[in-house]
């Protein structure tokens, strides 16, 4: 049996997040659905896996929250159940920055489809910036693409800081996994004053599973966050790195 994978997210305003919780997880456990969903007032992020039909029945719920019909939500397969419990937490961000004030619901960069995204790593007047950690980014990258070396993505905005004015005058084009990190990214370069922002639209993994490898800039695999480890192009399970 393979299992349906959902990457998803959400940057919504969610009054009472707590009181989501329960029904959430209810619904995940009743249709035995696996992962990690997290709840803040900023909206909602996780992963999770189970049966198509399953998998189905949460993420209609999920879009039936405030202001989460446009879901962004990434679908891939794994052999055997990537993971070995279902958990719903109740965080103060669906990723956490630690900088007050950023709101990507209202404030994020513009987005650039993966099918545009190559002329944007092509163009010598962009700065590409992977916001993914240092152990992410030694799975596999965009070809010319700034690591920070971060250890989490918390320290993203004192690297940016510090290296600012190295590309002053730039456009700046961020990446991630899945979106959520450098959507917030975005967010927070225009509240430090930059202008020309961009990001990959559903993340890397939408990256591998629309573009064909033959045209592709990525090299190497994408680290995951379950037992699959890392995946491909196509989104085929790679695991470890050679």
């Amino acid at each position: 049996m393979n299992f349906t994978v959902a990457a998803l997210y959400r940057f919504a305003p969610f009054d009472d997040p707590a009181a989501l919780r329960e029904p959430l997880l209810a619904l995940c456990n009743a249709h035995g659905v696996k992962g990690t969903l997290l709840l803040a007032r900023e909206g909602v992020n996780g992963t999770i896996a189970g049966s198509e039909a399953g998998i189905a029945a949460v993420v209609g719920h999920v879009r039936s929250l405030p202001d989460c019909a446009d879901l962004d939500i990434k679908y891939s397969t794994a052999a055997a159940m990537p993971f070995q419990r279902m958990k719903v937490r109740l965080k103060k961000e669906i990723v956490t920055m630690k900088v007050p004030g950023i709101d990507p619901a209202r404030e994020a960069g513009a987005y650039v489809a993966p099918a545009d995204w190559n002329a944007v790593v092509d163009d010598p007047g962009t700065v590409v910036i992977d916001t993914r950690n240092d152990f992410e980014v030694g799975y596999g990258s965009f070809d010319g693409a700034v690591n920070p070396h971060t250890k989490s993505f918390g320290d993203f905005p004192r690297w940016w800081r510090d290296h600012a004015a190295e590309f002053a005058g730039k456009r700046i084009a961020m990446f991630c996994t899945g979106g959520i990190r450098c959507e917030k990214s975005t967010a927070f370069l225009k509240s430090e004053g930059v202008a020309d922002v961009v990001h990959l639209k559903g993340g890397i993994l939408a990256y591998l599973e629309q573009v064909p490898e033959t045209e592709s800039r990525w090299h190497g695999s994408c680290f995951v966050f379950d037992e699959r480890v890392s995946v491909g192009h196509g989104l085929v399970e790679v695991g470890e790195k050679e």
